[in-house]
């Protein structure tokens, strides 16, 4: 049986920081949900969020494709030897859910996970955006997180129900244990020019449609989005 744990829920709301109009970008004004801390207790994991937790930019985050962000402990001993000056730990990736004994090589794309009373389906990696590098106010830390694949993924909810942190991360089906969410990471990101390969996951029907949207575009005609704006955003000088 393959499992992990979940060793932390994390939730945030949106909030303002920084100052309106400054001139330093680290320092201009914007809402977020990204400071995410730990929770007690069982919480509600509804087939939108978890209970407690909410998205200030709903476009590009939450919803059904984006229910739930998990990301892997296993990395931070690694984040915090590379950053060691930022203290990074649990919803230090704006995650919802902390999980011991999973990364990006041993989860993979389809995958059907039970916690407590919940069901969930991995159905993308996440593509890390400026937010990181705004959060922790260091340059490049969110093209670092693509780079190294340590990106964490999304859950969509297949079954709603209570979890709480300790609990078994028990995996129910693998339909595509060739697709890790490592391989997915290389094929979005590093592999652009790999037209058969990007075909070939967008093709796999648990994949999420905005995925499936830049794959399947890739397959047809070569293109690819411009990573700069995601990874820049509003940290642009």
């Amino acid at each position: 049986m393959i499992s992990g744990k979940l060793v932390a829920i994390c939730t945030g709301t949106p909030t303002d920081y920084g100052t309106e109009g400054a001139e330093a970008p680290f320092d201009r004004r914007w809402r977020t949900s990204f400071y995410k801390m730990p929770v007690i207790g069982p919480r509600w994991l509804s087939s939108t969020n978890v209970d407690g937790d909410a998205q200030a930019d709903t476009k590009a985050h939450g919803g059904p494709e984006k229910a739930v962000l998990a990301y892997s402990v296993d990395h931070y001993p690694l984040w915090n030897d590379e950053y060691p000056d930022l203290d990074l730990g649990h919803g230090a990736f704006a995650e919802n859910l902390d999980m011991q004994g999973l990364s990006e090589s041993s989860v993979c794309l389809g995958d059907t996970w039970q916690i407590g009373e919940a069901i969930i389906q991995i159905n993308q990696a996440r593509m890390p955006c400026w937010k990181i590098s705004r959060r922790w106010r260091t340059h490049g830390m969110s093209r670092r997180v693509q780079e190294t694949g340590r990106t964490g993924w999304y859950h969509r909810v297949l079954q709603e129900g209570e979890i709480e942190a300790g609990m078994e991360v028990v995996l129910l089906e693998r339909p595509y244990g060739a697709w890790t969410i490592e391989r997915c990471n290389r094929v979005m990101h590093e592999l652009k020019t790999d037209r058969a390969q990007s075909a070939e996951l967008a093709a796999l029907p648990e994949l999420a449609e905005s995925w499936k949207r830049v794959l399947s575009k890739r397959a047809d005609t070569g293109e690819n989005p411009d990573e700069e704006s995601r990874l820049l955003g509003a940290n642009k000088v």
